[in-house]
């Protein structure tokens, strides 16, 4: 298939999946302690490069009206976005470093796109072809502003604790991972009970029945603690029954507040310094 994405030769990082608006040496959201180089060395693809090799969009169901949106194989960090299915229009949250004439053309199927919004830079990626594509805002933090390599008229840079981008669905700033960490508040998901996507700003474990919090997953640098505090304090007039993190099947399926209270006590009871 022939693909009409405009930024098809763009540099991608190869570890990061960010795209860039012309070439350069190095990745400088991966040469940063949050990230890192790939150990053979700066490495640069394109999403052409991608579409000539094994790449395919993988799209399949993650809650209620809730849809993942991702690329198999694998490629770069491996997040999967979500589409947000709501009353008012669609919303994807996270973007992925893909987007080819079939991702086009299976997310128009369910109604395209209304808005774009994204938890933190590492899941930047390709949002700018995404924005253009669907002729859509994308929502960035004014805080990681410095971390967007590549902008246009798309790019909505807001400002402050939180900000609704559609009825019943709200960007909330908690700064963890990056000052700029946002999660998805989503009032009438699961039936009204009420769901939250974080991304990796409130990490899912392996234990599904928890969550944690910090500043570098790849280097395990903890988040600090007076942090993670305020994160919790900012959820804590929300309501969520279920709560979805960055990759597939990274779900807390019930009573995800409740896990988030206990997940933040136990990291701040482990954390404290002589405790």
């Amino acid at each position: 298939m022939e693909n009409t994405v405009s930024g098809v030769d763009f540099p991608l990082c190869a570890q990061c999946g960010v795209q860039y608006p012309s070439p350069r040496s190095t990745c400088f959201i991966c040469d940063e302690e949050r990230q890192y180089v790939r150990w053979d060395g700066q490495l640069w693809t394109s999403l052409r490069e991608l579409h000539a090799g094994e790449h395919r969009p993988r799209i399949e169901p993650e809650g209620d009206r809730v849809i993942g949106v991702g690329v198999e194989p694998r490629f770069a960090i491996g997040q999967r976005a979500l589409l947000v299915r709501a009353d008012g229009g669609n919303v994807l949250w996270d973007c992925v470093p893909y987007l080819d004439d079939e991702m086009i053309e299976r997310i128009s199927d369910l109604g395209g796109l209304t808005a774009i919004a994204i938890s933190h830079p590492h899941y930047y990626s390709a949002i700018v072809d995404w924005a253009q594509t669907f002729d859509v805002p994308v929502y960035l933090h004014a805080a990681d502003r410095q971390w967007a390599p590549r902008v246009d008229d798309h790019v909505v840079f807001w400002e402050g604790t939180s900000r609704e981008i559609a009825d019943g669905l709200t960007l909330v700033n908690l700064g963890v991972h990056f000052a700029g960490g946002s999660v998805l508040h989503w009032r009438d998901g699961e039936g009204g009970r009420g769901a939250l996507l974080t991304g990796d700003i409130v990490q899912v474990v392996e234990d599904r029945r928890w969550v944690s919090f910090m500043y570098s997953y790849p280097n395990l640098i903890p988040e600090r603690p007076e942090v993670v505090r305020e994160a919790v304090r900012r959820l804590e007039p929300l309501a969520f029954e279920r709560l979805y993190g960055a990759w597939w099947r990274k779900v807390v399926d019930s009573d995800a507040k409740q896990a988030v209270h206990r997940s933040a006590e136990r990291y701040l009871r482990f954390i404290r310094s002589g405790d």
